[in-house]
């Protein structure tokens, strides 16, 4: 193979020299040999002693030379110029880039125009991967900044996870100073971390869910919000503005632009229906008064019902999140045996049993800590009966893929027990066919999500907000923002 390489590569750079010397020695091609040869070398669909070696063996040896090498290869001749295009190529080399081949797949065929989303191809017929490997190649890095109601996380979107962390309230500033003001500290704190300049690079936001209803007052709060933060970071020099609901983030990171994201955030849990990237306000966004904190507080109770000691509410959400989980049947649960133990560090062992499934079924039974919400299950149910009614979408299917976002979703047994529950609530023509899935990348998939967008081909032109745009709707009073916040 190694011999091979030598001879395929010789007659490359031959050939391409002999284009190229023809080309630049008489660029009015005066010279009949030299246009001769150049017509031959271009026209001629052999590859000489080449041509006894298998198709396959070739695109072979074009994957082992790598996309730069490759790309020289249109130089020669016609018929190399159309293996270089081959799609299956530049598949093969996006499959062994950085980027998951299916990331890669979903972003170029869903996002690439930007919002508002159809399906902007064939796929694959009429997409070009060599153009798209090209134009990814080009895509300069994002900053991504999460900023969840309980943590936020942040990081460069070509790095593989979240480079860092921290407690959004306790980094939002003073909470009775001025909007600016808190938001300004948060930003300069997370670049400060970061240790780059605003200037450097454009910034993706992932926005907690907010103001969700669609009324008047709501929106007026929405658009009071994205303006406090776009001018804070055009402030601070940011070249251009990505901002995305988190719900629609957690999404994109399960590889789907429809369907109903049940995030269980920090201190609500937020039943999200999201219709081509865009979340369907209209149709209506269920908050249910209970999250994360709830969960580990009633958790703390029932530790110290038993006497059990500990430094800190971090060591019960430690705990939590290593031995809790929610059960299929209630019930059978309580009749079993599910003693399990689990170390924390500096503060030694710890053995729970019932309350392992105990936190988790408040979720669907807030009376067991006294808690007068609705029930998960009835307000996704809620959610899906008011798609299954609403004439705004012609589709009858879309609501039927359920995305578990946050912390908490990540909860083993959520899934299972949220599609039992449905299916015993819902009639079966909106209950057929649902799927609920566990959150893609755990804590972190609204940021994954973010680093899907960041680096699909178009991400600079499709999907950013630049300073000198954005002032320009806003003199307008438009509001076409990119994104779907």
């Amino acid at each position: 193979m190694a011999s091979l390489l030598k001879k395929v590569w010789g007659s490359v750079i031959n050939r391409s020299g002999t284009v190229s010397s023809s080309s630049s020695s008489n660029s009015s091609f005066s010279s009949s040999v030299g246009s001769a040869n150049r017509d031959f070398f271009w026209d001629s669909g052999s590859l000489g002693e080449l041509d006894n070696i298998p198709i396959d063996i070739i695109m072979q040896i074009l994957h082992l030379l790598g996309p730069r090498e490759t790309v020289r290869l249109a130089l020669v001749c016609r018929y190399f110029r159309v293996l270089v295009s081959d799609n299956r190529l530049w598949m093969s080399f996006l499959q062994n880039g950085k980027d998951s081949w299916d990331c890669v797949a979903f972003s170029e065929t869903h996002l690439y125009a930007g919002p508002p989303f159809k399906m902007y191809y064939d796929y694959p017929a009429q997409l070009s991967f060599m153009n798209v490997y090209a134009k990814r190649s080009l895509v300069p890095g994002a900053v991504i900044i999460d900023g969840g109601s309980g943590y936020c996380k942040y990081g460069w979107s070509k790095f593989d996870s979240p480079s860092g962390r921290c407690a959004t309230f306790l980094e939002f500033g003073n909470i009775e100073s001025p909007m600016y003001a808190r938001l300004r500290h948060f930003f300069s704190t997370i670049y400060s971390r970061m240790q780059v300049k605003p200037s450097s690079q454009p910034v993706i936001l992932a926005i907690p869910i907010c103001h969700c209803d669609d009324t008047e007052s709501a929106r007026a709060s929405r658009k009071q919000y994205r303006e406090a933060v776009f001018s804070v970071l055009f402030d601070m020099n940011v070249p251009a503005i990505c901002a995305i609901d988190q719900a629609v983030l957690a999404l994109y990171a399960a590889k789907r632009i429809s369907g109903i994201v049940v995030h269980v955030g920090f201190n609500v849990t937020s039943v999200v229906p999201v219709y081509r990237g865009k979340v369907m306000r209209e149709i209506g966004v269920e908050i249910v008064g209970i999250g994360a904190l709830k969960l580990t507080s009633f958790l703390k109770e029932l530790m110290q019902r038993r006497g059990m000691t500990y430094e800190s509410l971090y060591t019960v959400r430690t705990i939590k999140e290593k031995l809790c989980y929610v059960a299929l049947d209630y019930e059978k649960e309580m009749r079993k045996d599910t003693s399990a133990s689990c170390e924390v560090a500096g503060e030694g062992w710890f053995t729970l049993s019932k309350e392992r499934f105990q936190i988790g079924e408040l979720l669907f039974q807030p009376h067991l800590g006294r808690v007068q919400v609705m029930a998960l299950h009835r307000a996704v149910g809620l959610c899906m009966d008011h798609c299954y009614n609403s004439d705004i979408v012609s589709d009858v299917s879309w609501y039927k893929t359920v995305i578990l976002a946050g912390g908490t979703g990540c909860l083993p047994g959520i899934p299972e027990r949220l599609e039992k529950e449905l299916t015993e609530l819902l009639p079966e023509s909106i209950s057929e066919g649902i799927k609920v899935t566990p959150p893609p990348f755990g804590t972190d998939s609204a940021w994954f999500g973010a680093k899907i967008v960041s680096n699909v081909s178009t991400f600079t032109e499709a999907w950013c907000e630049t300073k000198k745009r954005y002032r320009q709707e806003y003199k307008r009073g438009a509001s076409s923002i990119v994104g779907s916040w």
